[in-house]
């Protein structure tokens, strides 16, 4: 049964509110909430109260920004993307953004901890998630690139061109692996797998004016996907320039796409899952739908890393695989839901 979307908004926005709350107590190391009191009010005083403060100020909160970053804006990406293609299984890395992010990350985390010294005075990780970022805004290019022909842009070629890069950016990735040194082997798997776990406050610093612009600039295009979704023929009588609307689109949704891939990896079906619970709560208009979609996308984000921490701790279990372990049976649903339909 849906609901109206404003109940949806104050209920998504509690639970966002609540898990990230929850979040800061839990992982290998537990805090209790008198703990925690204590770290943000600097009341009183306990014998772990240095090291939980350090836990809680520079591992768990910047961590569960992170997730609500990253969780909302593949959401709204994947909503974007979804009304742009007007199919409900569209994803980001059909574009192939989030594969091109993995290779050039992988090929820069290949080339050893020396050279990425060298090549970058700012530290390892902002350089991976520079190389990151580079390697979705170069995919996403080139996708489109192959897809316009005298101003005009196919979907279903760039469908297809999404997939061929896909394709190829796996093989540079498997070059990466076959290339790297042990150290660096291990580096690539664990940034392949996506993980939250190297969430700092710099990182946090860069994502976040990126993400807030670009899902800003998206919401701001929720007119534009409505009238998009009817049909680009509808669209343009409507007043749309639909090859400028494509452009905007697919650069908002790369932006976001390439920043979030290059920060944590490869987080799989967070954009794909989270726009259809809220069609389920709302429907499908996109005034509602993109704000919702960002909400939902953190309430989840949150609860996966929330289990990556917790299943089997003092491990952390990859969080893009526990993403795709959550995510696959949902496409699957939907799948066979989109068959019967068709069929119907």
């Amino acid at each position: 049964m849906s609901s109206t979307p404003k109940s949806s908004f104050w209920v998504l926005s509690f639970a966002v509110m609540a898990t990230a709350i929850i979040s800061l107590f839990l992982g290998s190391y537990s805090l209790d909430c008198f703990e925690v009191l204590r770290i943000f009010t600097g009341i009183g005083g306990s014998s772990t109260e240095p090291a939980a403060a350090y836990l809680l100020w520079s591992v768990r909160l910047p961590r569960v920004i992170m997730a609500i970053l990253i969780g909302g804006g593949l959401a709204a990406a994947g909503a974007a993307l979804q009304g742009l293609f007007r199919n409900p299984l569209a994803d980001p890395s059909l574009l192939g953004i989030s594969s091109g992010a993995m290779a050039l990350a992988a090929l820069g985390l290949a080339s050893g901890s020396n050279i990425r010294a060298i090549l970058s005075p700012l530290g390892d990780q902002l350089f991976t998630m520079a190389l990151g970022f580079v390697g979705g805004l170069l995919a996403a290019a080139w996708v489109y690139r192959l897809a316009t022909r005298q101003g005009q842009t196919s979907v279903s070629a760039m469908l297809l061109a999404g997939i061929a890069i896909t394709a190829l950016a796996g093989a540079i990735t498997g070059l990466a692996l076959y290339v790297a040194d042990d150290a660096s082997l291990r580096d690539i798997t664990f940034w392949t797998l996506g993980s939250l776990g190297a969430g700092q406050w710099r990182m946090v610093a860069v994502l976040t004016p990126i993400v807030f612009i670009a899902v800003g600039c998206l919401l701001y295009q929720a007119r534009t996907l409505d009238l998009m979704s009817l049909g680009e023929q509808d669209a343009a009588y409507a007043g749309i320039d639909v090859q400028a609307a494509k452009r905007r689109i697919i650069v908002l949704s790369t932006l976001i796409v390439g920043a979030c891939v290059a920060s944590t990896g490869i987080i799989s079906f967070i954009a794909l899952v989270a726009p259809h619970l809220v069609r389920l709560l709302t429907g499908a208009a996109h005034r509602t739908l993109l704000p919702l979609s960002v909400l939902m996308g953190a309430c989840l984000l949150l609860i996966a890393d929330a289990l990556a921490r917790t299943l089997a701790a003092p491990a952390e279990l990859p969080l893009g695989v526990l993403t795709a372990l959550l995510g696959a049976p949902f496409f699957l649903w939907l799948l066979r839901r989109s068959f019967q339909t068709i069929h119907d």
